[in-house]
């Protein structure tokens, strides 16, 4: 139990403290595509969720383009 308080207290303090960034990139930035990434997902699901309940007309089912193979 000791330990399990420990590990959850470690991490919560590594978390609080600001500990995101890495060699490569500062704090700042690994925020930024971090925003970047969940803003692209979140548009995914939207966009799924959109062709499942048939909110778009037949001709616009996805709004990504698609190149068909001629």
């Amino acid at each position: 139990m000791k330990t399990l308080v420990l590990v959850g207290l470690m991490a919560g303090f590594s978390f609080l403290s600001g500990c995101t960034a890495t060699p490569a990139y500062s704090g700042k930035e690994r925020a930024r595509m971090i925003a970047r990434n969940w803003d692209y997902e979140y548009k995914q699901i939207a966009d799924d969720v959109d062709h499942f309940l048939l909110l778009r007309g037949g001709a616009n089912l996805t709004i990504w383009h698609v190149k068909g193979s001629d």
